[in-house]
C-alpha cells in the first residue's frame, strides 16, 4: 500500500498542475478576449478609413484612441513629416502635448525620440525617458515638462520612406510588453493607410477637377467660335459671349470686354480717344456699379500692354 507521504506528496503534485492549468487558461482566455478587442478596433479603423475619405482627422483619432486603449498607454499621438518638423495630426489621453492638433510641431532632430524614430525609421522604447538626459536631451525635456516617462515611438513608413510617426506614453515606469508593442505597430500600418488614402483621394479630386475644368474651357471656346462662324460681320455678339463665358468660368462678379481707338499725340504718347465698341455684364443687379475699374483697368491694359491683377478694390 502506499503511504501517506507519497499520497500527500501526489497530491501536491496534482494541485500545482492543476494551479498551473488554471493559469494557463486564464492566459490563453485573455489572449482570446485581447485578439478580439484588437480585430474590433481593426475592423472599426478599416470601416472608417473606407467611409471617410474626405474626413482623415476622423481616422487618426479612432486609430490613436484604439492605440491608446488596447495597449494600456495614458495617451497616444500621431505626427506626420512636414518639412523639418512633425505635425500633430491627433491625440488622444489627458496627457499634454507640442501643441494642439494641426498646429503642434516638433523638430526633426535626433535628440528627441520620436523624431529619431522617422530619422532611423525603427521602432524606440525607451523605460524612463526622463532619466535619458544624455540620449534624448530634447526629448528627456519635454517628458519632465509634460509629465510621461515610459515611451514607445514607430515610424510610420511608406514605399521605405518615414512619413511620421505614432507614439503612446505612460507616467509611470512601465515598460510596454512585446505583444503590446507588436500590436502598435498594426496601428503604424493603418494610419500609413489613411494617410495614402487620403492622398490619393485629394489626387483624384484634383485631377477630376482639371478635367472638368478643362472641359468648361473647351465648351466656352466652342461656344465664342460658332458665335464668330455666326456673326462674320457684327462683333458685338462675339464680345457679349466672351464677356460672360469669362465672367463664369472665372467666378467674378463682373466682366468687361472694351474695344478702344487710338492716337498718337503731339509728344509721340498713344492715348485713348473713344470706346469703339463695349460688352459687359454682370453677376447680380447689385453689382451694375461695380467699379470704376470697369473702365480705367481695360485702359491701363490697352495703353500698358500688359496684364493686370488687383485683389481688391
Amino acid at each position: 500500500m502506499p503511504s501517506e507521504v507519497s499520497t500527500a506528496s501526489a497530491d501536491q503534485d496534482l494541485g500545482r498542475r492543476l494551479e498551473g492549468l488554471k493559469r494557463e487558461l486564464q492566459n490563453k482566455s485573455q489572449e482570446l478576449v485581447d485578439a478580439r478587442e484588437q480585430q474590433t478596433a481593426t475592423a472599426e479603423i478599416l470601416a472608417t478609413i473606407s467611409s471617410s475619405p474626405t474626413d482623415p482627422h476622423r481616422v487618426f483619432a479612432e486609430i490613436a484612441a484604439s492605440a491608446a486603449r488596447l495597449c494600456e498607454a495614458y495617451d497616444a499621438a500621431i505626427l506626420q513629416v512636414t518639412g523639418d518638423h512633425l505635425l500633430v495630426l491627433a491625440v488622444h489621453g489627458p496627457l499634454l502635448h507640442v501643441g494642439p492638433v494641426g498646429q503642434g510641431k516638433l523638430p526633426l532632430q535626433r535628440g528627441n525620440l520620436v523624431a529619431r524614430a522617422v530619422i532611423d525609421k525603427k521602432t524606440i522604447h525607451v523605460a524612463d525617458l526622463q532619466a535619458e538626459t544624455e540620449e534624448y536631451p530634447e526629448g528627456s525635456y519635454f517628458a519632465q515638462r509634460l509629465g510621461h516617462r515610459t515611451i514607445v515611438a514607430v515610424p510610420l513608413i511608406r514605399s521605405r520612406e518615414a512619413i511620421g510617426a505614432i507614439t503612446v506614453r505612460r507616467t509611470e515606469v512601465r515598460p510596454f510588453t512585446d505583444r503590446q508593442i507588436e500590436l502598435f505597430r498594426t496601428f503604424a500600418d493603418q494610419a500609413v493607410i489613411a494617410i495614402e488614402n487620403t492622398r490619393l483621394f485629394e489626387e483624384v479630386q484634383a485631377s477630376t477637377k482639371e478635367l472638368s475644368e478643362s472641359l468648361e474651357y473647351q465648351t466656352a471656346m466652342s461656344e465664342v467660335l460658332g458665335v464668330i462662324s455666326k456673326s462674320p460681320s457684327d462683333v458685338q455678339p462675339v464680345f457679349d459671349t466672351i464677356a460672360s463665358s469669362a465672367l463664369r468660368l472665372c467666378g467674378a462678379k463682373w466682366s468687361v470686354v472694351t474695344r478702344f481707338d487710338f492716337e498718337r499725340n503731339a509728344s509721340g504718347r498713344t492715348a485713348i480717344t473713344s470706346v469703339i465698341q463695349r460688352a459687359a455684364v454682370r453677376q447680380h443687379e447689385r453689382d451694375a456699379r461695380a467699379s470704376p475699374d470697369a473702365v480705367n483697368y481695360p485702359k491701363r491694359v490697352a495703353l500698358k500692354r500688359v496684364t493686370l491683377a488687383c485683389n481688391q478694390h
